[in-house]
């Protein structure tokens, strides 16, 4: 037999044994518990996988949760870096798939097209997203405009510029949008609110920080996010604020609920904003030392 043919052989036996030890739904779950991952079964049939430590799945382990077809729930946290371009091609194939959270993962924009084959995904979270990695803008995220029944999507820390943003503002269907710590400026706020369903946003300061890096979220984001008339519900952390700007969210006739948290605020501004907002619950968590120090880094330019 030709050498060539002998170790193609003997590759696909070691790096994809799902065609034997990964049988059935009953056989992967069992594999997948023994690497650490909390599996739930209804009926025969995962319906839900989570790792809290990523660190030892690699093709193979990705390939055997791609045959998991009945999967509505895949949670991939902590040092995912394992789940490349290839291992989202295989994942795409999770047709029920309905919430996806990773946390670490290596893929480019052009790998990240793959998502557009979830047609069922509802919830997206993606955690320190190919930090840094070439072939990664956040461009890529725009191919979730082809899940028509996505309403949920998390992205922060992330080196994820505005251009990323301008993707995501193309998920038109997206009812609640959480960010932080990304590479965003200003300017990335002018796409959010063109978002014409958004009900939930949560918000929070950019990276990096210091000399050069003015913050994205100050008190000139206020008149912006008073645009999106569909707002029921507002975070605004790590920022520092005062009762004039934020008075300007009177203009949201749906706004019901403030959140105020981890900012520079006084409690008489807060007890201002309450009065001009009597239509909407101000929720205020006192800022601690230690999230005094880290704002102040935020804000520093």
């Amino acid at each position: 037999m030709n050498r060539r043919i002998v170790l193609t052989i003997l590759f696909v036996s070691l790096v994809v044994p799902c065609a034997g030890a990964w049988a059935d739904d009953t056989a992967i779950a069992q594999k997948l518990k023994d690497l650490g991952g909390m599996v739930t079964e209804s009926g025969g049939t995962v319906t839900k996988v989570e790792f809290r430590e990523c660190s030892k799945l690699g093709e193979p382990e990705f390939q055997a949760i791609a045959q998991l077809h009945g999967l509505k729930e895949l949670i991939l946290y902590n040092h995912c870096h394992g789940l490349d371009d290839a291992a989202l091609a295989s994942l795409s194939k999770l047709s029920n798939l309905e919430t996806l959270g990773t946390d670490g993962i290596q893929v480019t924009d052009e790998g990240l097209k793959q998502l557009a084959h979830l047609k069922n995904l509802r919830e997206a979270k993606f955690f320190h997203t190919s930090f840094g990695a070439k072939g990664f803008t956040g461009v890529g995220f725009g191919a979730l405009a082809a899940c028509p029944r996505l309403e949920h999507l998390t992205v922060a820390g992330i080196s994820m510029g505005d251009e990323g943003f301008a993707a995501i503002a193309t998920i038109t269907q997206l009812k609640e949008l959480r960010t932080w710590h990304t590479y965003q400026t200003a300017a990335a706020f002018e796409q959010i609110a063109s978002m014409p369903n958004l009900q939930t946003l949560y918000l929070g300061q950019r990276l990096p920080h210091g000399p050069g890096h003015p913050p994205s979220l100050t008190e000139a984001t206020i008149p912006v996010l008073a645009r999106i008339k569909t707002l029921q519900w507002l975070t605004l952390t790590e920022g520092r604020f005062s009762a004039g700007p934020l008075a300007q969210l009177k203009a949201l006739p749906n706004l019901k609920k403030l959140v105020i948290s981890e900012c520079e605020i006084t409690p008489e501004d807060v007890e201002q904003v309450r009065k001009d907002l009597p239509n909407v619950k101000v929720e205020f968590k006192p800022i601690t030392e230690e999230q005094r120090a880290k704002v102040e880094k935020f804000l520093k330019e």
